[in-house]
């Protein structure tokens, strides 16, 4: 892996194996923006038939529609629609549900699939405050075989979104296609300087073999702004996606991190040894944070058909928009316990409900199909 010459070495101060301490701030070249600061939209990448057929799209397109009547009142709604069909039936889908298409445009572009926080653009701005596009490497998760077929999973065209996004809006794109894979829900920001992610997902031979932690910081530093990390192992080969981060634990705010108990922990699969880092966490300034605890589902998830997946349902995937806070739901007695946890943790904004039991079965749930463009 070829680092770029701007990224320069930065000696490391020992603390211990899986959190490291600030470097020097001479690396960054960029800024992320945290997903709370004000947007200018949204954007979602609506479910098409072309890769997984007319029963895939029929069941989700109901969260879509969703998610869609949440965020109109909040801010712009950009949807990448397959092609012009695609683009007419979707407007007929929201015009039916009485959804405002005032802050909804399209984009015509082809896309594998719905997963737009991992393959879609990530905004970022330089050091003038200019609005970038960063188009990170992209590659099916680790060019991943899909279980129901034995096929590779089709991503080449979701790994060119983010270029295609840029050449349309005329915003400057900075290609790290050959500087490391890295999809948005393997990395999650405070804000404040520090990126929280498990190495499963990053440092893995599937996305970037022979990159070390060492080369994968300097990488989010330059591009990223963050100078202090809570790395966590995770594991690789758990689900589609090695085990990102953005299910289990995200930042609420500059000194929050959502997460779940350790006994739901160790249910969703996370190891103990993960935890213990989790909760030992310290900002880049090395005090600790606060920690909301949400539940799993208290039921295994179901289907609208009734299908049961026979596991339990994280509510910790959720979306902060402008004035919204999409929350994974699931016709779960602890749907309504989540979304009131999360209200009195964003209480300038309304928290809204999104059914997402259908897109669950294929591993995800709201902030892993939504990409915020900040202002």
């Amino acid at each position: 892996m070829i680092i770029p010459s701007l990224i320069m070495m930065s000696v490391l101060l020992s603390c211990n194996e899986n959190e490291q301490p600030i470097t020097t701030e001479a690396e960054v070249r960029y800024t992320m923006p945290e997903e709370s600061e004000p947007h200018e939209g949204t954007w979602l990448q609506w479910p098409h038939q072309y890769q997984y057929g007319l029963a895939y799209r029929n069941s989700l397109d109901p969260t879509w529609v969703a998610m869609t009547e949440a965020l109109v009142s909040s801010e712009n709604v950009h949807i990448i629609a397959y092609d012009e069909t695609e683009k007419n039936r979707i407007t007929g889908l929201l015009q039916s549900a009485g959804v405002s298409l005032a802050n909804v445009d399209f984009t015509i572009f082809k896309t594998d699939d719905v997963w737009v926080r991992d393959n879609g653009p990530i905004y970022a701005k330089d050091l003038a405050g200019n609005l970038v596009i960063q188009d990170w490497g992209f590659n099916g998760w680790g060019e991943k075989l899909d279980e129901a077929s034995g096929f590779p999973i089709e991503f080449e065209n979701c790994d060119l979104i983010p270029a295609k996004i840029g050449e349309n809006q005329g915003i400057n794109v900075i290609d790290l296609n050959d500087t490391m894979v890295n999809e948005g829900g393997s990395v999650v920001i405070d804000g404040n300087g520090t990126l929280m992610a498990c190495k499963s997902s990053i440092l893995n031979g599937n996305r970037n073999p022979g990159m070390t932690q060492m080369e994968a910081e300097n990488i989010f530093k330059t591009y990223l702004g963050v100078t202090h990390f809570i790395w966590l192992d995770g594991q690789a080969g758990l689900e589609l996606t090695d085990q990102h981060i953005d299910g289990f634990a995200v930042f609420g705010n500059a000194t929050t991190i959502v997460t779940m108990s350790e006994n739901d922990l160790l249910e969703y699969d996370v190891l103990q040894s993960d935890i213990d880092q989790l909760y030992a966490a310290t900002n880049k300034n090395g005090e600790a944070y606060t920690y909301l605890q949400l539940p799993l589902t208290q039921n295994t998830v179901k289907k609208t058909d009734g299908t049961d997946l026979g596991y339990k349902g994280s509510y910790i995937n959720y979306y902060i928009a402008n004035n919204k806070v999409l929350v994974p739901n699931y016709n779960d007695p602890n749907d309504t316990i989540a979304n009131g946890i999360l209200q009195t943790l964003y209480p300038t904004r309304t928290v809204v409900g999104i059914d997402v039991r259908n897109l669950y079965e294929n591993g995800g749930m709201v902030h892993c199909v939504t990409q915020q463009q900040p202002q």
